[in-house]
């Protein structure tokens, strides 16, 4: 397809049908005509800020969100995809971090059935002595979720672990311990948090960035300055309380509050590799608890696919693009080959992903693994709100902490927090045997639609699931505003198959440029920059860095 081919009627269809989903036009339309202060301003669109956008809304705030990037650009769409309550941080006795965690692990399963889901995870045990201690332990971390809909702990044989894990390197194993944690997919988890949020009334912009803090003759924050990175146009979004949600970024907004702000964030970078499902076939997930770095080592079927991470390394800087260390990745391959019958090498990795994490400064410990991963809200003379640290299970819980302090802080009129029991968007109890069912109740109108064009229905590649109409689908009601966003976050593209990823995204842009009505040069200039990202998922990358 070509950019300005409209046989099939994209183009006017995206004009008339966008208003349903996230429109970024009439969002910045908003921003435009709002003549009032806004209730809360939030900076940042990760799963924090996106969450305090949510809790807000549904509290009747009048809330705005802009993100530099796109929404989950960051750490949010580049976790280990488990909605956990943290068995390692039981082992270390942070005994309210875990229960809380649980509690929203129930809650999340509650309320986005669609995308969040039981998973079984089998730690093997070397000796009779460690599987009765890691039966106690998980005993407790059963006894803590209590009342919650995932399954219970138990030990197993090595036969019958072997069943569920047919690639399981047996030797030196006697047996292990099964438990039950929640498996969920971020990226799209987020959007349709994104898109509850603006139903309840929130106008969230992506590809926003917040330029400048701008303060009244008492130093206090009255507004945001803001550029739209597509238009370059600035605007000055006034506020009664903004919220700076920035994960990694937050030092540097809090730096446009006050350049002598003590750092809050010591960034730690988690690399991950995926695998082709046959290295760990079945829906069962490996742990190994202990590893060389401290942290735990997760193989887990995802998409069809098998994701092994996470590592745990220190970095001075955070990056939108941070790229695995080779080090990293030679430490998950060897690791994953000492529980795995066949030893994978780089030459069987598709895809490379790294994230990066906000943690808390808080000890004199130099290692990561050992920092704070509760979250923290701290709010500053003029006014800033900052919220940063926690992990994807807790979101919720985070957002409500903080918009009951910002309400405190900025005298806001304060409801009671109305997420514990919202349905996120595309919420249905129905069992959808499709492997698209992360759509939800959203799925019989995407099958509408390639019901409409047919040519829409057609995958635009063999390795990847991703259809025409998932392209149309996210540029029309997801906000999705460029390749990347369609490729790493509305679908997983990237990161399941980078190679493959890269050779559907001419098509991709091509989808795209009818719909927003683009021509050639967008088309060009998108695939350059989508090559560009692609690099640090690509394993070639690492190959052909090697001395």
């Amino acid at each position: 397809m070509t950019a300005g081919n409209s046989s099939h009627g994209f183009a006017q269809e995206s004009r008339d049908g966008s208003k349903q989903g996230l429109c970024r036009d009439t969002s910045i339309e908003r921003l435009r005509q709002r003549s009032e202060p806004w209730d809360v301003v939030i900076i940042g669109g990760g799963a924090t800020g996106i969450g305090v956008a949510l809790d807000s809304a549904s509290r009747g705030l009048s809330t705005a969100l802009v993100e530099q990037s796109d929404f989950g650009k960051g750490t949010s769409s580049r976790s280990t995809k488990l909605v956990h309550g943290g068995v390692r941080y039981l082992e270390r006795g942070n005994i309210t971090l875990v229960r809380d965690a649980l509690r929203e692990r129930t809650l999340l399963r509650q309320n986005a059935p669609h995308l969040v889901h039981d998973l079984p995870f089998f730690i093997p045990c070397r000796s009779r002595w460690q599987r009765f201690y890691f039966w106690v332990g998980l005993k407790v971390y059963d006894f803590l979720a209590t009342g919650n809909s995932f399954g219970r702990s138990h030990g197993v044989t090595l036969k019958t672990a072997a069943k569920s894990i047919p690639t399981l390197n047996q030797h030196g194993l006697r047996g292990g311990v099964i438990y039950h944690d929640g498996q969920f997919d971020d990226g799209r988890l987020l959007i349709n948090m994104a898109r509850t949020a603006h139903d309840r009334g929130a106008c969230l912009v992506n590809h926003m960035a917040a330029t400048n803090l701008v303060k009244d003759e008492l130093g206090k924050i009255t507004a945001v300055a803001v550029q739209d990175a597509e238009s370059g146009e600035e605007f000055q979004l006034r506020a009664h309380c903004v919220i700076n949600a920035g994960g990694p970024f937050c030092d540097a907004i809090r730096a446009m509050d006050d350049a002598g702000h003590e750092t809050m964030i010591a960034a730690s970078q988690g690399a991950h590799v995926v695998l082709p499902k046959s290295f760990f076939p079945g829906d069962t997930a490996l742990i190994v608890p202990k590893t060389s770095d401290g942290r735990v080592i997760f193989m887990i079927p995802w998409h069809d696919h098998v994701i092994v991470g996470t590592t745990d390394t220190a970095i001075s800087t955070a990056t939108l693009e941070p790229m695995a260390q080779q080090a990293e990745i030679e430490f998950l391959l060897k690791t994953t080959g000492e529980y795995l019958v066949r030893q994978p090498t780089i030459d069987d990795v598709l895809s490379i992903y790294t994230g990066i994490r906000p943690l808390v400064k808080g000890d004199k410990s130099a290692r990561t693994a050992s920092l704070s991963r509760d979250h923290v809200i701290r709010i500053d003379d003029s006014g800033l709100v900052t919220i940063t640290g926690g992990k994807w299970t807790t979101v919720r819980k985070m957002a409500e902490d903080c918009v009951t302090r910002a309400c405190q802080s900025a005298g806001l009129p304060s409801q009671p927090c109305a997420t514990q029991d919202l349905k996120l968007h595309g919420f249905t109890n129905e069992q959808i045997n499709d492997e698209r069912a992360y759509y939800g109740a959203d799925l019989s109108a995407v099958r509408e639609l390639e019901l409409q064009h047919p040519l829409l229905a057609e995958q635009l590649d063999a390795a990847l699931t991703i259809r025409g109409s998932d392209v149309v689908w996210a540029t029309r009601h997801e906000m999705a505003r460029t390749v990347e966003d369609v490729l790493a976050r509305r679908h997983r593209a990237l990161f399941l198959n980078a190679a493959a990823a890269v050779r559907v995204a001419p098509a991709v842009a091509s989808l795209m440029a009818q719909e927003l009505s683009e021509d050639d040069s967008w088309i060009a200039d998108q695939l350059q920059k989508f090559n560009d990202v692609a690099t640090a998922y690509l394993p070639t990358t690492l190959r052909s860095s090697d001395p």
